[in-house]
């Protein structure tokens, strides 16, 4: 793509789409009237203007060629987390002091005085908003031509000024952002018994362009929900490494978004490159796990060859519109008849590689929207994902078959977060393989909430473990009645996977410090902060271990520590 088509990134008169090339230009040179746009060796992005966008989507370019969108995460935790404790030893005194935690979400209010170092310039190495398109957009190895960079020293230009704003026009408006990078590395506020962290750790912010109208209207999201799409994470991601790999800074990356879209496995865009720049030294990721598990919005069974399986969903009045997704594993092949609340029947569709069907109901006045992918390219599943405009409210039943001679397993997934309505769930719902993506990849840190105080596990924390058999969750941070900054320069409680995940890149930052930093294990990665953190978690002699809810237990770096000494 060439500098002068940058529009197309923003325009929403252009879906975004999503090409698997792994390094062969030639798979590319078909789609060049598009605008071609490298992501990684991987994969590249395609800008289809929506006077072509058919029904035909997901065929003609696969599931994974859609954008998923994903949702945030978040609604005496330090000494919980053996962080005191290790404070108060001299020489493991670590307050994230040459190290990056970097956040890829709703931005920040970098006025606020917990992001200020003690002498009042800012601790914000460089903030990407992808909401303003003034320029300059920031120059990563595959640039993408949006947004505006700001750097520390114009930040502190604003700090200086009269009107901040009209320096750095760059805000968060939700707050989320804001509240998470402070559980991380916020500055102590004794008057309000508040410290991050690591408060001597410096931050990279990315805040996140809303999803383009096109897609949320493509997953009938409703238009008023926070919503942002995996192409533009995965350039957040990217120039976060990018930044610090200039700075020459170990780095750690929260990602306190996730998605119930896909087939909850090692797949997709996002999650190829957090397994590839995670593994890199000086890299730790952390993800939050979800608080999908009490919401009823996953369906689980087995089924056997000749059997047919009925599930049923309640779907709240006044719905705005959803999608639905069946994932079946192989070598049985699903079919799946519909009977609406008020009658009318949708026998199955026919098999084949793909199919795509549009129903248009006369008496419930909703119109369905059926694409039927036999082998999904990314996991090798069957994928039947339904698109509910306009859906009926009632009970709406699914009656799954399958053919073959031996028996298979297939699970059922509703959006995520406030992209549904709260009363629109399955009546026989499984509460595990509810973690959100990207929590269900091999590499990050998945994080589930706990409370600090009873020692309860959060109990919307998503659950494991995924489809490919990672064990997922890893470990339980504090995430409930965690104390974050607001936007108002007040503090309050916030609960949920985003501030535990909040939490545990914090402790990652201070692992940094010890061994890169510090220079006592220059090699560390993601890899090595999750293994040396579960030699330490904390562990209940009654459950078994990992656990779906738990892990490998609650995160207590003290120990952590404690144990390598005595190896050593």
């Amino acid at each position: 793509m060439m500098p002068e088509d940058r529009f197309k990134i923003t325009s929403n008169d252009y879906m975004d789409l999503i090409i698997q090339y792994n390094g062969n230009l030639n798979i590319l040179k078909q789609y060049e009237e598009y605008s071609v746009h490298i992501i990684n060796p991987g994969y590249a992005g395609i800008y289809l203007p929506i006077s072509q966008v058919t029904s035909r989507l997901v065929r003609d370019f696969g599931y994974s060629g859609i954008p998923r969108c994903f949702s945030l995460l978040s609604y005496e935790s330090l000494t919980a987390s053996g962080v005191t404790l290790l404070r108060n030893i001299p020489a493991l005194n670590l307050r994230g002091k040459g190290v990056l935690v970097g956040f890829v979400d709703t931005g920040i209010d970098y006025t606020n005085p917990v992001f200020l170092k003690e002498d009042g310039t800012t601790k914000i190495a460089a903030i990407w908003d992808q909401t303003i398109d003034s320029g300059p957009y920031p120059e990563l190895r595959y640039t993408a031509y949006y947004g505006t960079e700001y750097t520390a020293e114009q930040i502190n230009e604003a700090l200086n000024s009269q009107d901040p704003l009209a320096v750095v026009p760059s805000m968060d408006v939700n707050g989320h952002g804001t509240m998470l990078a402070g559980i991380a590395a916020g500055s102590e506020n004794r008057s309000n018994q508040f410290m991050g962290v690591v408060p001597d750790a410096e931050l990279l912010i990315v805040k996140l362009k809303q999803a383009k109208k096109n897609l949320t209207d493509y997953y009938f999201i409703p238009p008023d929900v926070a919503c942002y799409q995996e192409t533009d994470i995965n350039w957040g991601v990217q120039y976060l490494i990018n930044t610090a790999d200039k700075l020459k800074r170990p780095l750690i990356v929260c990602l306190a978004v996730g998605t119930s879209q896909g087939p909850h496995s090692n797949s997709g865009l996002l999650g190829s490159l957090l397994r590839i720049v995670g593994d890199c030294p000086g890299v730790g990721i952390t993800v939050a796990a979800g608080n999908e598990a009490q919401a009823r919005r996953h369906f689980y069974s087995i089924l056997r060859p000749a059997e047919k399986l009925t599930v049923e969903l309640n779907v709240a009045p006044d719905e705005y519109g959803f999608t639905m997704e069946l994932w079946g594993s192989p070598p049985m092949s699903y079919v799946m008849d519909i009977l609406s609340p008020s009658g009318e029947y949708v026998p199955a569709i026919s098999r084949g590689l793909f199919e795509t069907k549009q129903v248009h109901f006369i008496f419930d006045q909703t119109i369905l929207y059926i694409d039927y992918v036999m082998i999904e390219r990314d996991s090798g599943k069957q994928v039947i994902m339904l698109r509910f405009k306009s859906p009926a409210p009632g009970i709406w039943r699914f009656k799954v078959s399958g053919g073959g001679d031996l028996p298979g397993d297939f699970h059922i997934w509703l959006p995520s977060g406030n992209f549904i309505s709260n009363n629109t769930f399955f009546l026989n719902s499984n509460p595990y393989t509810t973690i959100t993506s990207p929590g269900n990849d091999l590499i990050p840190i998945t994080v589930v909430a706990y409370d600090a105080a009873t020692g309860a596990l959060y109990p919307e924390s998503g659950k494991g473990f995924s489809t490919s058999n990672i064990i997922n969750p890893d470990l339980a941070a504090p995430g409930v009645n965690v104390v974050g900054p607001t936007l108002n320069n007040e503090f309050t409680a916030i609960t949920g996977t985003g501030a535990a995940a909040a939490h545990m890149a914090g402790i990652a930052a201070m692992i940094f410090e010890w061994g890169i930093v510090n220079n006592n294990y220059p090699s560390l990665d993601t890899v090595g902060i999750k293994k040396f953190l579960l030699r330490g978690a904390e562990r209940n002699r009654n459950l078994q271990y990992p656990n779906q809810n738990w892990g490998y237990g609650i995160v207590d770096v003290y120990n952590s520590y404690n144990i390598f000494r005595t190896i050593l």
